[in-house]
C-alpha cells in the first residue's frame, strides 16, 4: 500500500497529496509534507483542537457543537466548559470528568478555553 499517514487531526487514513501538503478527505486537515515526514521521530503525540490550538493535559476546554452520548439519553451542550482534561492514546483522544460522568471526546469538537 501507499506510504501516505493517517490524518494528525481525526487520526482517519482518508488522506491524499495535494502539491506540497498531505489533505484530509474526510476533517479537510490539510497540513505539509515535510512536517508529516519528520513529525514521528520523538514519539510524542501533538493533539489540536478545532480552531488549530494544542492541547495539553490539564487544560480547560469548551464543547463546541451538542454531542450525544453513546448509550444514554444525555446530551453534552454546547459552551459547556470542562476543566483539567488529560491527553491520551487512542481514537478519543480527550479523556475528562464532565457533569455526566467520565468522558473520552475527540478534539475535533472541542476549543481551548
Amino acid at each position: 500500500m501507499s506510504s501516505i499517514p493517517a490524518c494528525p487531526q481525526c487520526t482517519l487514513e482518508n488522506t491524499y497529496p495535494d502539491g506540497d501538503n498531505y489533505v484530509c478527505a474526510d476533517c479537510g486537515f490539510e497540513w505539509p509534507q515535510a512536517v508529516a515526514e519528520s513529525g514521528d521521530e520523538d514519539g510524542e503525540r501533538i493533539v489540536k483542537d478545532a480552531s488549530g490550538n494544542v492541547l495539553q493535559s490539564g487544560d480547560s476546554v469548551t464543547l463546541i457543537k451538542d454531542l450525544k452520548v453513546k448509550g444514554s439519553s444525555i446530551t453534552l451542550k454546547q459552551g459547556t466548559k470542562i476543566k483539567g482534561i488529560r491527553i491520551v492514546d487512542g481514537d478519543h483522544e480527550v479523556d475528562c470528568k464532565t457533569d455526566a460522568g467520565q468522558m473520552l471526546l475527540k478534539a475535533c469538537y472541542l476549543r481551548k478555553a
